[in-house]
């Protein structure tokens, strides 16, 4: 058993959560309230943005390779009792959603970006499975495995208002052990919640680990979230309206993006753009002379290997 002082984490390693469904007492069809998470990035910033942007490209100039495998290792925080688990099938499904996503299998571009699933565990803390958000350190000290090129999904009861929350590539230099992304259980596919049960809460923080900003960053200011083709948006998109167009700027606000706030029911796309960008910020930030062999590509790779559940401090 390790004990741990749980220490906040800080504000500018971690990325805009996802909105999520309104309080507990929230009638199905009503519109989801917005919210934003605990040290999340300015939604009004363009010096961040820009300063990202022009970092990028200092760093990778032309297009990076369009290809390339993200190995995963799931940590699924539990209460005492083991409520919280999502259970095996849906964190395939979970992955299969991500890759159907990335892959263009939705809608959009194919970004070139693939998911392999390479380790579940579990954690029971009551504590921390309430308050994922306040106690990261704690849990990620304990169960982070990998290098940058790594994606650790940790599950939990992150909130019926807030669904995730995500770090930004860049921001792993000066707090790798933070690194990662932070989904509520019951996003997940198959979950409990109306409008947010397909899977795409973890599509939209991930997107943020590969270094996109949501459609709505800074409004109808430049430079928005960074890339050319997502059409600027002055708020962020609640439910599945049609027509919506809040910028003077060319384009109708991009609804279906999975970097929005819509509901999954009508998210199914990322733009050539947001790929350039995934694949710029890959190889800027996370891609490692041993990526491959992280993504356990080898042909006597286990699929996946899961260790036994444990308990924390």
């Amino acid at each position: 058993m390790l004990t741990v002082t749980a220490v906040s984490a800080s504000a500018t390693a971690a990325s805009g959560a996802r909105q999520g469904p309104g309080g507990a007492d929230c009638a199905p069809g009503s519109t989801a309230r917005q919210v934003r998470f605990a040290g999340d990035t300015p939604a009004a910033d363009p010096f961040f943005v820009a300063e990202s942007v022009a970092a990028l490209d200092r760093r990778v100039p032309s297009r990076a390779p369009a290809a390339f495998t993200v190995p995963v290792a799931f940590h699924v925080l539990t209460d005492a009792s083991g409520k919280g688990h999502p259970g095996m099938n849906r964190i395939r499904r979970q992955i299969d959603t991500l890759n159907d996503a990335y892959g263009g299998r939705r809608g959009g571009a194919d970004t070139g970006v693939r998911f392999r699933l390479l380790s579940v565990d579990t954690l029971a803390n009551d504590t921390w499975f309430a308050k994922p958000h306040q106690h990261e350190r704690d849990y990620k000290i304990l169960l982070r495995k990998g290098g940058a090129e790594t994606l650790n999904l940790y599950s939990g009861a992150v909130g019926t208002e807030v669904l995730g929350h995500s770090t930004f590539p860049e921001a792993r230099r000066n707090e790798p052990l933070l690194d990662g992304v932070i989904i509520d259980h019951r996003s997940l596919p198959g979950g409990p919640f109306p409008h947010f049960s397909l899977g795409y809460t973890a599509v939209h923080e991930v997107g943020h680990w590969l270094g996109l900003f949501h459609t709505f960053e800074n409004g109808c200011s430049a430079p928005g979230d960074g890339v050319d083709d997502t059409p600027a948006e002055a708020t962020p998109t609640e439910g599945c309206p049609k027509g919506k167009d809040t910028c003077r700027a060319t384009g109708l606000d991009p609804v279906h993006n999975f970097m929005n706030y819509s509901w999954d029911d009508c998210m199914s796309e990322f733009t050539p753009g947001q790929a350039s960008r995934i694949q710029r910020s890959w190889e800027a930030y996370r891609r490692t002379p041993t990526a491959a062999e992280a993504a356990g590509l080898g042909p006597d790779a286990p699929a996946v290997r899961a260790t036994p559940a444990v308990t924390g401090a």
